[in-house]
């Protein structure tokens, strides 16, 4: 597997993804740069869009997930619940919301999505092997914010409770939405929202 990070424009510069099979797919994981920044590298590696995954619908997570999709036949993920909602949720459509905790593989990638609402009402985390994308639910340090439209406090608790439950080795890289990445069992031991908002 081949792996490169991009980011959106600014001011919010989001991070998104790009894996890349050894049998030359590519999934993106918030394709939330331009279309012509994930088209070069592709182009570099020979590789085809086969995948794009949303952790949740805001716009900056999303930018270029419809050019990609219909330039590439792209496989467009994204929960119906944040579809749609004008200017903040400006996807419309997608092919596929996510079964929890059921594994599914591209090519010799292993991806586990689990439901993670609170940032959003359709947030996921995703992971796939050594790294664990979790959007704007969990920032290294931190965690996402609630106080716009779909989000909720309390989903959000509960969220981070379920994080804590998951069997996600120590060692898991954190790659979120936004900022500097972390591992997971430095934020289920060192994470404010984790630690003290989270108790059980």
């Amino acid at each position: 597997m081949k792996f490169f990070q991009l980011n959106g424009p600014a001011p919010l510069f989001t991070n998104s993804y790009l894996l890349i099979s050894e049998n030359g797919h590519g999934v993106i994981i918030d394709p939330a740069a331009s279309a012509e920044q994930y088209n070069r590298i592709l182009g570099q590696e020979g590789a085809k869009l086969t995948h794009i995954f949303c952790t949740h619908g805001h716009f900056d997570h999303v930018g270029a997930a419809e050019q990609l999709r219909q330039q590439w036949g792209a496989t467009l993920y994204c929960e119906p619940v944040d579809l749609n909602n004008g200017w903040l949720y400006p996807l419309t459509v997608s092919d596929s919301g996510y079964e929890e905790a059921q594994p599914f593989n591209v090519d010799e990638l292993t991806f586990t999505v689990w439901h993670t609402p609170g940032h959003t009402r359709g947030s996921v985390c995703i992971l796939c092997g050594e790294y664990l994308f979790t959007g704007d639910t969990l920032f290294a340090g931190g965690s996402g914010r609630t106080d716009m439209d779909g989000g909720s406090y309390p989903q959000l608790i509960a969220s981070g409770k379920k994080l804590k439950r998951l069997p996600i080795p120590a060692e898991t890289k954190v790659l979120p939405g936004h900022e500097g990445t972390s591992t997971y069992g430095y934020e289920m031991e060192n994470n404010y929202f984790i630690t003290v908002m989270c108790q059980d």
